[in-house]
């Protein structure tokens, strides 16, 4: 940290299209928060910057299901955002908005100095033309059949189903999102980053460079700049979005991953007319907080956008995290499958602190890790409420009892005292050293250690019997009990900031800084506050609600369909007789090399035995499928899949948690029997 004057803290910014949830405050936010409280807590200078991501289509998508601008939803949901992270501690210095007048001035600035200096290529490409909506479709807007697993539900830029990655043109039967029509192919012309060109610097940056970052960071960039990096567009026609700012570029704006990150710098000039040095000045220290879903943009594209732009700094780390999961399955905002953030606290109101230290002892720092509500009460019930809370109370309890609140004088030292008091420091230096690296999930364990040792020591020594028989004894435990609950309000306060500001109440302290900390904070004949409850019980009625709650929505998922698609353009009786559909049995089965989604079946249709490539994989094994009878179109044309020719498609629906299952008969029929 000594080569650096400052540092720049940037979180990923959330999309304006919905609140956020424990997913959002586990991956990105939390940890964020922790860092910039250590570091301000140590005096450094450290700015943390955030704001809503507010372009891009699922926030147009949103506007147009409910009828109203884009501008409606980013007003509601920035507010909404903000305010959670307000509720639970999150402290930016600055939170700002993609669509304010400064981003889209800087946005733009930031894009002519690119096109200017000549490091942009124009291409022309044919893109997807809705003739009845008057616009070009982003690939959000265009669904179609996935060309690999057959999911009818594939988008234009990645079928959900195989998770493969597409172009819009890839897709079998495209239709508009908009109006259902089937769209036309039209030229338009674009701009395009070259990341080619930076693929070598890139490689000796990271690959050489930083070899200290994260293995799910390195490891993701490795993989990317082994495959090749290609040309990505840096504009989309669109109406909402910051306008690309040249002529001939009327009805384009700016890629949502080209405008967003410079929210970040918009963001620290809105903050400090200072900004330039958080930026510009080598001597700044810049890391930024995501997840694992942001680790290209955030180590890859934008650092080439800063490189090519030429005088601002790059990234010295990006601590990226991985999933959180809710109840063994993944958060899912489309499901309501999540615990929203303005919602916990309507039911734990000030317990901000209980789901930071969750969320935090549960990071997914180096894998998908789950959050579960029986864990939630555990740990504060286990651990908040019986370890830490009961030594503070135990300890103010027991001077007030005793010495009237005040911290009595420290006697002579027994071997015992002396090996606790040289514990502070050294599980001081332990959280200090977890969180230069990171490891937030290992800095809070020693954190609650200190608290261990102490609930330890009060059990070891029994001042509540020593005081019959030895007062001076008492006033050196209770003096070291008091040293050490108040080296927890200091120490605990990045993770809880709301229970450390409470426990400096009690104390009757001011913040300790980081460097002051260790074993003699309070000085004998200082007066502390009556005693309160740091912590308290969590119920199981409390949580039997939210177990409640999310098998309600499991339920209602089941019941709504809520994932059933828009209707595709109808078509004529002429086109349906076309289909010739017949009932099979899949008499063989094996799975695709090299492919997690894909089976080869062996189908016996009753006219012959036939070849399907299905993506279903992930649903079924081969042993699973063999026997079973199925819908199978055998009049598809035959089309080649990972070197396989397929001849058909089998019929599969997809139920309320995602998985595909067979379209069949409701009893055994011959095979070859048509189905109409």
């Amino acid at each position: 940290m000594s080569e650096f004057k400052r540092t720049l803290v940037t979180t990923a910014l959330p999309y304006a299209n919905g609140p956020v949830h424990i997913g959002h405050l586990a991956g990105v936010y939390v940890p964020a928060d922790i860092y910039v409280r250590y570091l301000r807590a140590r005096g450094e200078d450290v700015l943390m910057i955030g704001g809503s991501d507010e372009h891009g289509v699922p926030i147009t998508i949103k506007a147009q299901k409910e009828g109203v601008s884009p501008q409606v939803i980013v007003d509601r949901y920035h507010s909404i955002i903000k305010k959670s992270f307000e509720d639970f501690g999150i402290s930016f210095d600055v939170y700002s908005r993609t669509s304010s007048k400064l981003h889209h001035e800087l946005a733009s600035e930031f894009f002519r100095k690119l096109y200017d200096d000549g490091k942009f290529i124009e291409r022309s490409s044919m893109q997807f033309y809705d003739e009845k909506a008057g616009q070009f479709l982003a690939d959000r807007y265009i669904i179609g059949t996935c060309p690999h697993c057959g999911s009818d539900r594939a988008y234009g830029d990645q079928c959900e189903a195989c998770g493969t990655s597409l172009n819009a043109t890839d897709l079998i039967n495209p239709v508009s999102a908009i109006t259902g029509n089937k769209p036309e192919l039209r030229e338009t012309k674009h701009w395009y980053l070259p990341l080619d060109r930076y693929e070598s610097w890139l490689r000796e940056w990271i690959l050489d460079g930083h070899k200290e970052w994260k293995s799910n960071v390195y490891g993701q960039c490795k993989s990317w700049l082994d495959s090749g990096l290609q040309p990505r567009a840096v504009t989309r026609d669109l109406d909402w979005g910051v306008p690309v700012p040249i002529e001939g570029a009327e009805g384009k704006v700016l890629y949502v991953w080209f405008d967003a990150p410079i929210g970040y710098i918009s963001a620290t000039k809105e903050l400090t007319p200072d900004w330039e040095k958080y930026w510009k000045d080598k001597s700044t220290r810049m890391i930024h907080f995501i997840g694992k879903d942001n680790i290209v943009f955030h180590c890859i594209i934008f650092p080439s956008m800063l490189k090519a732009e030429g005088s601002y700094i790059l990234p010295d780390n990006v601590p990226a995290n991985e999933f959180l999961n809710l109840e063994g399955d993944k958060i899912s905002t489309s499901r309501n499958w999540a615990v929203w953030l303005h919602e916990y606290l309507e039911d734990f109101k000030d317990k901000q602190d209980v789901l930071r230290y969750v969320l935090t002892a549960n990071a997914p720092e180096t894998k998908d890790n789950d959050f579960t509500w029986k864990d939630f009460q555990a740990r504060n019930n286990n651990e908040l409420v019986a370890i830490y809370g009961n030594f503070v109370n135990r300890a103010i309890v027991l001077t007030h009892k005793y010495f009237d609140g005040i911290v009595p004088v420290r006697g002579e030292l027994t071997e015992y005292d002396v090996q606790v008091l040289e514990e502070i420091p050294a599980i001081i230096k332990k959280v200090e050293d977890n969180l230069e690296y990171f490891h937030f999930r290992e800095a809070l364990k020693e954190c609650m250690n200190l608290a261990r040792l102490g609930n330890k020591y009060l059990a070891d020594t029994e001042p509540w019997k020593l005081i019959k028989t030895d007062v001076e004894r008492v006033k050196t435990i209770l003096n070291i009990s008091l040293q050490i609950a108040a080296n927890l309000s200091s120490l605990t306060e990045p993770f809880m900031p709301f229970s450390a500001e409470k426990l400096r109440r009690f104390l009757n302290i001011a913040p300790i800084a980081w460097d002051e900390m260790g074993g003699n904070v309070l000085q004998a004949g200082h007066k502390i506050s009556e005693a309160g409850l740091l912590f308290d019980k969590i119920e199981d009625d409390e949580i039997n609600k939210q177990i409640d709650k999310l098998q309600a929505t499991k339920k209602a998922n089941e019941l709504n369909n809520i994932k059933v698609a828009d209707a595709k353009s109808d078509i004529n009786f002429e086109e349906f007789q076309k289909l010739d559909i017949r009932a099979g049995k899949i008499i063989a089965a094996e799975k695709v090399a090299k492919t997690k989604k894909l089976l080869k079946l062996t189908i016996d249709t009753g006219i012959d035995k036939r070849t399907v490539v299905s993506g279903i994989a992930e649903y079924y094994t081969p042993e699973d499928v063999v026997g079973k009878q199925v819908s199978i179109v055998v009049n598809l044309a035959p089309k080649e899949l990972k070197g396989i020719m397929s001849q058909g498609m089998i019929l599969m629906a997809e139920d309320s948690d995602g998985k595909l299952v067979f379209v069949v008969p409701e009893k055994a029929v011959k095979a070859g029997s048509e189905i109409r």
